[in-house]
């Protein structure tokens, strides 16, 4: 080992320690204020910081809302010109593809017979339509706006009334309308 070597190897933790030294002082350094100054707390100048706004009053795809749903009622229940409207709109959004005409049920379930797979209630019935539903129904939030999903909703809603439909159970036996 060279004697130049071996100066190195002797400065060579001392060097990392006054160079650390240095670092810790000028990063501390940073964080206190300069004299006359006071000290500063919060974000870096031109950023903000980051903050979780809830909007409950907003349908939100995938987050249960623990009853929210069930209590929003439909501005266009049982108004007949805004029904009408949810009839072409269940037209023109291709609906009767899958749910057949006048909601008799095709691919999708039939509106007729006053059975609901995720709930009947108008909110429940936006929710559906919003985010879709599992094996086949597309999400029609942010699509549609929601002035015609409710017209939509009520449209369907409108469907079952004035029909006795007779529903099929599991086991393939007739049974009659139970009404739930």
């Amino acid at each position: 080992m060279t004697a130049m070597s071996k100066l190195l190897q002797r400065l060579y933790v001392p060097l990392c320690i006054v160079a650390l030294g240095a670092l810790a002082a000028r990063l501390g350094g940073a964080a206190q204020a300069p004299a006359g100054r006071p000290h500063q707390t919060g974000s870096q100048p031109g950023t903000q910081p980051t903050y979780f706004v809830e909007h409950p009053d907003h349908v939100q795809p995938g987050l249960p809302l623990q009853g929210h749903l069930n209590s929003l009622a439909n501005p266009f229940q049982g108004n007949a010109t805004r029904i009408a409207e949810g009839a072409k709109l269940f037209i023109a959004y291709n609906c009767m593809d899958c749910h057949g005409a006048d909601g008799s049920g095709a691919m999708g379930p039939s509106f007729q017979d006053n059975r609901w797979h995720f709930g009947g209630t108008a909110g429940e019935v936006f929710e559906s339509i919003y985010e879709g539903r599992p094996d086949g129904m597309p999400a029609w939030g942010g699509r549609l706006a929601d002035d015609q999903i409710w017209r939509l909703v009520a449209y369907v809603q409108s469907l079952s009334k004035g029909h006795d439909v007779a529903t099929e159970n599991f086991t393939g036996k007739t049974i009659a309308r139970s009404g739930h």
